[in-house]
């Protein structure tokens, strides 16, 4: 049995049981896929669920507001996600339908090379390679290959690969029995690129997982070049990245008469089109009071590249103070009406301790 075989056969008794596996519109698909960039399926199921019910097509969420889908996102992070989503839903209803290509989709705002080939296979059986962390792995520990994965060489070794395997799907007409997309399908052809494509990340989150992968009990053991050579804890290989910086900052919420501040990250910023409030050092305020209180210090977030190490306060002023430019009042009770990035959700979580 071919090593794609392997994996559908494999997908069918051991794949994951996922909504958005139910269907074939590409909208739903896509909107899945965006979610779980850099998100656990168990933390970004719930948005799913909770975005398909608030905008079940593609053209309700082209027409809802960024502030909408901002605040419907707030929590995943990486907030530039939800961005290019929603400017590609406004694309989408723009053109009048969902591209059914993988070129076409791949020209939507924010969807790259994975997420088009994702889409294309998945809601339009192209036969067209999706290239994940869980392929890289498996790919890599089948294959022996060494390449590191996050290179420019490797990416297209892996791609190359990954493709090719693809293609040999169409050299076994017995694939048919293996799919369970069939009734959805509307190539002629026998093969079935989403059950494989699917199978092969399974297979990787699943069975040949970054740590104690389930060897003994592989069906690919007997071909598996890591496993016979005694690498698999090697592979696959990843350069080194970059260092990843420190910043600090401290964050003030102000308590006036009911009421608190904020301003709009601007566009091109980090959090960018997300509210905060003051963002700076209580030593720098004009206006000093015996009311400012230290909530916590050294709250630790982690980003991609950077760490943050904040400190948050809470100043109750005697009388209104002036605000920076950019920032304005907002009832306190209103504050769950705006999108904040999740250092301020962690702010907002002391504030409400304090009452």
């Amino acid at each position: 049995m071919s090593f794609a075989t392997t994996i559908i056969r494999w997908f069918r008794e051991n794949g994951r049981d996922l909504p958005w596996r139910e269907t074939r519109d590409p909208y739903a698909i896509w909107l899945s896929e965006v979610i779980l960039q850099q998100t656990r399926i168990d933390q970004g199921r719930p948005y799913w669920e909770r975005f398909m019910r608030r905008w079940p097509t593609v053209g309700e969420l082209a027409a809802a507001s960024e502030d909408e889908v901002l605040r419907e996102w707030q929590g995943l992070g990486y907030y530039s996600r939800a961005r290019n989503l929603h400017e590609a839903a406004r694309q989408v209803a723009a053109a009048g339908h969902f591209p059914d290509n993988y070129r076409d989709i791949r020209r939507l705002k924010g969807v790259g090379d994975y997420t088009a080939a994702a889409i294309a296979s998945f809601a339009f059986a192209q036969p067209v390679a999706v290239v994940d962390g869980n392929v890289y792995r498996v790919l890599s520990r089948h294959f022996g290959i060494s390449t590191p994965i996050n290179s420019t060489e490797g990416k297209k070794e892996f791609a190359a690969l990954a493709q090719a395997l693809m293609e040999e799907l169409s050299e076994y007409s017995e694939y048919s029995e293996y799919s369970d997309y069939s009734d959805y399908s509307d190539s002629s052809d026998s093969s079935d690129p989403s059950s494989y494509n699917q199978g092969l990340m399974d297979f990787g989150a699943l069975q040949c997982t970054p740590a104690n992968p389930a060897c003994h009990a592989c069906p690919l053991a007997d071909s598996c070049i890591a496993l016979h050579e005694n690498r698999v804890g090697e592979l696959p290989v990843k350069r080194k990245t970059l260092k990843v910086r420190e910043r600090r900052m401290s964050y003030i919420y102000i308590r006036y008469n009911g009421e608190t501040a904020l301003h709009r990250r601007a566009a091109g910023d980090i959090w960018a089109g997300l509210y905060e409030p003051l963002a700076y050092s209580p030593e720098n305020l004009s206006l000093r009071s015996e009311r400012m209180q230290c909530l916590k210090r050294n709250v630790r977030h982690v980003l991609t590249h950077r760490v943050i190490y904040a400190d948050f306060y809470l100043w109750e002023p005697d009388e209104r103070p002036p605000l920076p430019d950019g920032y304005f009042w907002i009832r306190e009770t209103d504050i769950d009406r705006y999108g904040v990035p999740r250092l301020v959700e962690m702010l907002l979580e002391e504030v409400s301790l304090k009452g």
